[in-house]
């Protein structure tokens, strides 16, 4: 019961650091990097541009759909957050190893091989998040769930600005899920733009193989960190919200009505 209470008391603390993240409006230095990687942005071939949306316009009919989504994992039912915690970052291993084995294989390559690192990449995303909503709880079958993933890719990789009008909507999601509207093309955009300067090396020659396993390293680890984090927010907030006055021990019985 104590490791318990000290488990949650620290994931609180996480989840309170993160939200102030989350929250706080870009820095000179965050609008000084947004200036440069547009300017970047005019290096990426425009071909490579093109791949990109049409990875991202495939992966929202995907996730949309759920129907060609195939992963090993089973959902589980009214599981403890901690064993959650450790199931997710046992199967991000998996994808992990992955990711970072296809971007130095694919960067040993020329310019075109380089390409279909992204639509393979984003194959790896789709299905480590969809992993994680049933290692969660929660029901990947209704739609909800599949627009939340939606919404925690896009938190990951959007601007700072942009992230600002995301994590309300994830933080308050029981009251954003039946009437959520989203811009899918500012989504495709935001991602284009993140991925631009991210993969810009992979697609140079001889620093290829290098800069490939790297970015795929820090995307794939940036979208499991946001990804946890919106989950256990998400079942934290249910539980507090069902009964203020319990302990932390109980929280996840509190909790298990929301992933029913």
């Amino acid at each position: 019961m104590e490791e318990s209470n000290l488990y949650y008391r620290t994931i609180k603390k996480e989840l309170a650091d993160w939200e102030t993240q989350m929250t706080t409006p870009p820095g000179i230095i965050s609008r000084t990097s947004k200036s440069v990687q547009t300017k970047m942005q005019n290096l990426v071939p425009q071909k490579a541009q093109d791949v990109i949306t049409l990875a991202i316009k495939t992966m929202i009919e995907t996730v949309l759909s759920g129907s060609s989504v195939l992963t090993k994992e089973k959902r589980a039912i009214d599981p403890v957050l901690s064993e959650s915690d450790f199931l997710v970052e046992k199967a991000f291993g998996m994808y992990h190893k992955m990711a970072v084995a296809q971007g130095v294989g694919l960067g040993l390559g020329g310019f075109l091989i380089n390409l279909a690192d992204l639509p393979a990449l984003m194959t790896i995303k789709v299905k480590f998040l969809f992993d994680c909503c049933k290692l969660y709880g929660f029901d990947v079958d209704q739609k909800t769930e599949r627009l939340f993933i939606l919404h925690v890719f896009q938190l990951a990789y959007c601007s700072g600005q942009r992230q600002m009008e995301v994590f309300p909507i994830i933080r308050d999601w029981d009251e954003h899920a039946e009437q959520i509207e989203v811009n899918w093309e500012k989504l495709q955009i935001e991602y284009r733009d993140y991925m631009d300067v991210a993969k810009l090396l992979q697609l140079l020659p001889v620093v290829g193989a290098v800069a490939g396993g790297a970015a795929n390293h820090s995307l794939v680890t940036k979208l499991k960190t946001t990804a946890m984090n919106c989950y256990r927010l998400r079942i934290l907030k249910s539980g507090e919200n069902s009964d203020d006055d319990s302990g932390d021990d109980s929280m996840d019985t509190k909790a298990a009505s929301l992933r029913a």
